[in-house]
């Protein structure tokens, strides 16, 4: 497992943050990875995983600001994947209207799980190399990182300590493929999913109505679960909102809880 890394890059920030560039080498496919550690963590520090939107990629805006706060505020390691046909998966960026028939032609659930086993096997090959804690993991990704969070969170559930969810439900819009919607699947995982739970609802999302939205946050599995709600669109995000999510992980991820 050790041997399937290879550190591509690392970089020392101002505040000390160390960014480290990898690549993992699988037999089937390669993932490029990105992770953020803690300015000197006395031992290995816990674990948050970063999932991007749809079109974005590990070194989105959002994610490079959520990583660099969580290892700067919260002594926690950061840790972003591409997804499929996204980021470095890829020669050159597509729109959603390009990867999603990609997707749908590879069969929702084959995408997905190939995913949630990318996550799986990247956070593995990093907790053998003692370089974080694989044992406490949080998980905050929205829209499509919540498509691919679900699974995710579903089989790895033993050893996260929260997740912060949303923009996502269980019905969508005319705009997404047909081949995409996958009401049964998401309502089997988000059932198994049992750590506590942060639900961010977008009151006016074109791309996932609210009340589809709700009805995901109501078969969640976790009993320690809340939502909270902003106006606006699907790609409008408050700052209050980066806030909170912010807040909900450092909380659960703290070593005293």
């Amino acid at each position: 497992m050790h041997q399937a890394i290879e550190w591509v890059g690392r970089h020392v920030l101002d505040c000390g943050v160390v960014e480290r560039s990898f690549r993992l080498v699988r037999a089937a496919s390669t993932v490029p990875g990105v992770l953020w550690l803690p300015p000197a963590p006395v031992s290995p520090p816990r674990l948050v995983l970063l999932g991007h939107g749809g079109s974005g990629h590990k070194r989105s805006e959002r994610i490079v600001s959520l990583a660099h706060w969580f290892a700067s505020h919260a002594s926690l390691a950061a840790l972003a994947i591409d997804g499929p046909y996204h980021g470095d998966r890829i020669s050159s960026p597509l729109t959603a209207a390009e990867y999603q028939p990609r997707i749908t032609a590879e069969g929702i659930d084959v995408v997905l799980d190939r995913m949630a086993d990318d996550w799986r096997v990247t956070v593995n090959a990093l907790g053998d190399l003692g370089i974080v804690d694989a044992d406490n993991l949080g998980y905050l990704g929205l829209s499509i990182g919540t498509r691919f969070g679900l699974p995710l969170a579903a089989t790895m559930d033993g050893q996260l300590r929260c997740v912060v969810l949303g923009k996502f439900g269980l019905r969508q819009g005319v705009s997404l493929h047909k081949g995409l919607d996958a009401p049964e699947r998401i309502v089997r995982d988000a059932r198994r999913v049992t750590a506590p739970a942060l639900f961010h609802i977008q009151w006016h999302d074109e791309l996932f109505p609210r009340d589809g939205q709700l009805a995901l946050f109501d078969i969640l599995g976790s009993r320690n679960r809340q939502w909270v709600g902003f106006a606006g669109r699907h790609a409008e995000t408050e700052p209050a909102a980066i806030v909170l999510w912010r807040d909900f992980m450092s909380r659960h991820m703290d070593r005293g809880t």
